[in-house]
């Protein structure tokens, strides 16, 4: 069981700490204002802290100083900037993660060296990717979407031919590939069959790249 401190209690806070509770985990929110714990389900077990986050009385009445992890959460970047470094520095918190609500903000968080998660670059990523990249499937996001793992399905556009025609020179790694129910790390001579699950790790560009690959077919793509 870990002890866990969220900072802002609003959509996102109130959702991650519930969330963190159920899983029984000593949750404690803090948030300035007394009607944000509103937003709290009925059934959290947590505790709960008003006041000022960048106030040292209130990170420590909050359990601070045995804390296992914290999440700062609110809408104010330099605001979770500021007290993510605090917990690093002074109080020497594990692990500290801080939402990042405006991304002209972000090279802050990325200077301070913070692990940061942006939901709005994250969600805009995730959309565009549904609105056009029919051909592959995202199984798995690292960071804020940067670098992510990514399924696709064998064609019969590309029965016969080898990973390393199908791969992009650049941004883009053969993670696996499933054959009748098997799964192997293929190397990049290995001839595929129609029905064969590709497993990759790609950049946006190289995704993208891999995805026009996957229409066009090998003979297009070596004109």
């Amino acid at each position: 069981m870990s002890k866990v401190i969220v900072i802002g209690c609003g959509r996102v806070g109130a959702e991650l700490a519930h969330r963190l509770a159920q899983r029984g985990n000593k949750v404690t929110v803090v948030d300035l204002k007394a009607e944000a714990f509103h937003n709290l389900p009925v059934d959290f077990r947590g505790r709960i802290v008003e006041g000022e986050a960048l106030n040292k009385e209130v990170l420590e009445r909050a359990g601070i100083t045995e804390a296992d992890g914290l999440a700062v959460v609110t809408s104010n970047d330099p605001l979770n900037a500021a007290v993510a470094h605090v917990a690093r520095e002074s109080y020497n918190v594990p692990t500290v993660v801080v939402r990042n609500f405006d991304s002209r903000w972000r090279s802050m968080h990325e200077i301070f060296g913070h692990q940061v998660v942006s939901s709005s670059s994250w969600g805009a990523q995730r959309v565009e990717e549904m609105l056009y990249q029919q051909e592959t499937r995202t199984i798995f996001s690292a960071g804020n979407g940067e670098v992510e793992i990514y399924e696709f399905t064998i064609r019969e556009n590309w029965q016969g031919q080898t990973i390393q025609e199908l791969l992009p020179e650049r941004d883009c790694v053969i993670v696996a590939l499933s054959r009748a129910g098997r799964a192997l790390i293929p190397e990049q001579d290995f001839v595929m069959q129609e029905g064969d699950v590709v497993t990759v790790s790609a950049t946006l560009d190289g995704s993208e790249q891999l995805r026009s690959r996957l229409v066009s077919g090998p003979e297009k793509n070596q004109e």
